[in-house]
């Protein structure tokens, strides 16, 4: 499976409540559980007015249609190519092959 990086934009969305976050998980969850494996969901990050969101999944149509079903936007949705990170600058590099 491919991990994607969805940009959502929802106006307000930093002075949700924690109920209201909880809430937007649940209906996350029960719609992943309805379109079963080949999506998963990783984390999110919540800013001001957008959310950031990881999954892994077959194709971008099934992120799209997660977000359909859900009733949540997907503004931007793209694949990530690789991840960096802290001890990224301390590994042996990559030979390939």
């Amino acid at each position: 499976m491919r991990r994607d990086l969805i940009e959502r934009d929802i106006p307000g969305l930093g002075t949700w409540t924690g109920e209201q976050l909880k809430q937007a998980a649940q209906t996350s969850c029960n719609t992943l559980q309805a379109l079963g494996t080949d999506i998963q969901w990783e984390h999110s990050y919540v800013t001001g007015d957008r959310m950031y969101c990881v999954y892994l999944a077959k194709n971008e149509q099934m992120v799209r249609e997660h977000a359909k079903r859900g009733g949540f936007p997907a503004t931007k949705v793209v694949e990530v190519s690789g991840i960096i990170d802290r001890l990224t600058g301390s590994r042996p590099a990559s030979t390939g092959g």
